[in-house]
């Protein structure tokens, strides 16, 4: 499979390539499939036998993740509905329609509503195209079994196909360009993630684009700036050699397109070190490895490529742009609107006052979503290498209790009775043995104080991935972290915030929807 870009016309963006079979088509129908989503128009044009339902049966396959799945031609039914776990298909064959008014008959606005719909003869609907769009045109090519293909993106799909183009040139780069790909759930941020399998061999695609700053929030800084979280794929790489360096099984950088957001890194596998409840002996090794890289002389600047990444500082300003979360979404959400400009500026001043003496520890890396998502597990390792570290792009120079609250207090997981209280225990043994000096008392202040910052920030979070972002399921964890947040405002040094909350909202009972 081969191809060439061209802008067609202005705002169009267009991939020309050449397909050698129906394998390849399959192939490039699977690309296509990665980047639909619920509530996106594909057009399938072409002259009849020129493989526009071998492409959306593919297609339809591809994203279902079943390559026996029957999609039969709607040639004769005119829609086909596919219900599948990743949303619904709505696969449409309108060559027999004789004008536009059928489609109302058919029930056409119910059954594209969140669905993704392919439309075999798109020029039977007439102009009324909505203007972001994808369209396939298949022209029979000079063997029987070839086609020439054109992609066209108009509006808002001319940066997504680009991006397919680019990922699909990335990996043919790589020596990957064969390899069977998977969708693998990811985080809560835009990246996407792929497992590939080529052989015995597998590897994880990372797609991350780099991202935009958005509107200033504070002082001319946007959010991103504010919080230090990173824009590009640059700190991953660097971040990953690093730690790979100190022996921590991170994973091995493959092939990468910096400027572009490409990454293919080894893949650590997806046992996890939870299951519904904290696996003990697993999360033992995770504290252990906090515990050792906590030790150590953590440098400021990292190598990538060939230029120096520079490890920001979790200053006072990230952490209370943070905690404004809780304010510009949580708030709303339970109590209906945002707390008044007086009672903002009263939180932000006792976060302040909360957080200074802890700012003022030896800050040391701090990988800060160091948590069950971003762990696995691996047997057939040894040691600390057993524990496979992900999602570490937004490293800065923080508290060393920050990691440990964030795996111990973890928003998505049950922590048996007894085994945070154990497990703290075992990282402040292991601090005490390696420094006589470590002082467990003000590490007990600290792991409250940004235990409270964290579970303050992550109600915030869950909210805006709700609300902004669509994906409710977060809001079955808010219970979780509400107690969290309850369980560390009791620390005596947090009565001035634990009273503020107890003003001006409710953690004894909080809607969780």
């Amino acid at each position: 499979m081969i191809g060439a870009a061209r802008k067609a016309t202005p705002g169009v963006e267009t991939w020309e390539l050449a397909l050698a079979d129906e394998a390849a088509t399959a192939a490039l129908a699977a690309d296509v499939a990665r980047i639909l989503r619920p509530g996106d128009l594909m057009t399938l044009s072409g002259d009849l036998g020129a493989g526009k339902t071998t492409f959306a049966r593919a297609l339809v396959r591809a994203r279902a993740g079943d390559p026996e799945l029957e999609a039969p031609s709607p040639t004769f039914t005119l829609l086909q509905i596919y219900d599948l776990p990743r949303g619904a298909i709505v696969h449409a064959d309108l060559y027999r329609l004789t004008g536009p008014e059928e489609l109302e008959e058919l029930g056409w606005e119910e059954a594209g509503e969140d669905a993704i719909v392919l439309v075999e003869w798109p020029d039977r609907i007439g102009a009324d195209l909505p203007p972001d769009r994808l369209d396939l045109t298949l022209d029979l090519g000079a063997s029987p079994e070839s086609r020439k293909a054109r992609l066209s993106g108009y509006g808002a799909f001319g940066h997504r196909l680009a991006r397919l183009r680019d990922g699909r040139r990335f990996l043919d780069a790589a020596g990957w360009g064969e390899a069977a790909r998977a969708h693998v759930q990811g985080d809560a941020s835009s990246r996407l993630y792929e497992r590939l399998t080529l052989g015995d061999r597998t590897a994880i695609l990372m797609d991350a684009p780099p991202r935009a700053h958005g509107p200033a929030i504070y002082d001319g800084k946007s959010y991103l700036t504010l919080a230090r979280l990173a824009v590009d794929v640059k700190p991953f790489v660097a971040v990953a050699d690093a730690l790979r360096a100190f022996g921590y099984g991170a994973p091995e950088i493959y092939a990468q397109d910096l400027a572009n957001g490409f990454l293919l890194v080894e893949d650590l596998g997806y046992e996890p070190v939870a299951a519904g409840q904290a696996i003990a002996s697993r999360y033992e090794t995770a504290v252990e490895l906090l515990a050792d890289l906590h030790g150590r002389s953590t440098p400021t600047e990292l190598p990538v490529g060939r230029e120096l990444y520079s490890v920001p500082p979790y200053d006072l300003p990230a952490m209370l742009v943070e905690v404004d979360l809780l304010l510009d979404w949580y708030m709303p959400h339970v109590a209906g609107a945002a707390p008044a400009p007086e009672a903002r500026a009263e939180f932000r001043a006792l976060w302040a006052a909360a957080l200074a003496p802890i700012l003022d520890e030896t800050p040391t890396w701090t990988l800060r979503d160091y948590h069950s998502p971003n762990l696995t597990w691996r047997d057939d390792r040894e040691g600390l290498q057993r524990l496979g570290v992900l999602d570490f792009q937004d490293m800065v120079f923080g508290p060393p209790a920050y990691d440990v609250v964030s795996l111990l207090q973890d928003a998505r997981v049950d922590m048996p009775e007894g085994l945070e209280l154990a497990l703290a225990a075992r990282y402040l043994e292991r601090r005490r043995r390696a420094d006589p000096g470590f002082d467990p008392r003000a590490f007990a202040r600290a792991y409250a104080t940004l235990g409270a910052q964290r579970a303050t920030k992550i109600l915030g979070v869950f909210v805006r991935l709700a609300k902004r972002d669509g994906k409710p399921g977060y809001l079955g964890h808010i219970p979780r972290v509400r107690r969290a947040l309850a369980a560390n405002l009791a620390h005596p040094d947090l009565a001035d915030l634990a009273a503020w909350c107890a003003a001006n909202l409710d953690l004894t009972e909080t809607p969780d929807r």
